[in-house]
């Protein structure tokens, strides 16, 4: 079965899954559009997020609290299988209904949540070790209409930075970008 969260996950994630398998061990130390982020720290966060995510999709309670380090022999393997799961988790219809007991969201938030990271992060990742980035175009709209309306409360919880004004004219992935408080013309210093 396949869900419209699954349906756009399994679109991103081989775009963001490209991106990470194209990682060499001597970009890990560079910085990324995260300011509080090497392109290792962001890594880790993203697998963190690929796997907890798994696990919000059957409400099952999750810890943000552990930091392990996930770049171990093997790590872009297992962050492929990782990804895979999570498309899976959210195939079962069931995953979307309700409110997340941990998250105390609606469940399609919550995946959408997802989505969101896979996007953001993968362009981050890609622009801090110069490969290109194509987001799923089916994704962007449901993106921007999240990231508006996470925004506020994203911002007062440092996970979105203030907003970067961007041209209205500019493509969806500039203008999600800037919602999310990521300068679209961000390069490596």
């Amino acid at each position: 079965m396949a869900t419209q969260t699954s349906d756009l996950l399994a679109a991103a994630a081989p775009r963001t899954v490209a991106v990470v398998r194209q990682i060499s061990d001597d970009q890990l130390d560079l910085p990324t559009p995260c300011q509080d982020y090497q392109v290792r720290d962001l890594l880790n966060h993203l697998y963190e997020v690929v796997v907890n995510f798994q696990a919000l999709a059957g409400r099952s309670p999750v810890t943000w609290a552990d930091k392990p380090d996930h770049l171990t022999d093997g790590w872009r393997d297992r962050f492929e299988t990782e990804t895979g799961r999570l498309v899976e988790a959210w195939s079962d219809p069931a995953s979307e209904e309700g409110v997340s007991p941990g998250m105390g969201m609606p469940q399609p938030v919550v995946g959408a949540m997802a989505l969101l990271d896979l996007t953001v992060h993968g362009w981050d990742l890609a622009v801090a070790t110069g490969q290109p980035y194509e987001p799923a175009p089916e994704a962007l709209p449901a993106l921007h209409e999240l990231a508006a309306q996470l925004a506020p409360t994203a911002r007062q919880m440092g996970v979105f930075g203030e907003a970067v004004p961007v041209d209205g004219t500019l493509s969806e992935l500039p203008r999600l970008l800037g919602l999310t408080g990521r300068d679209p013309a961000w390069t490596p210093r």
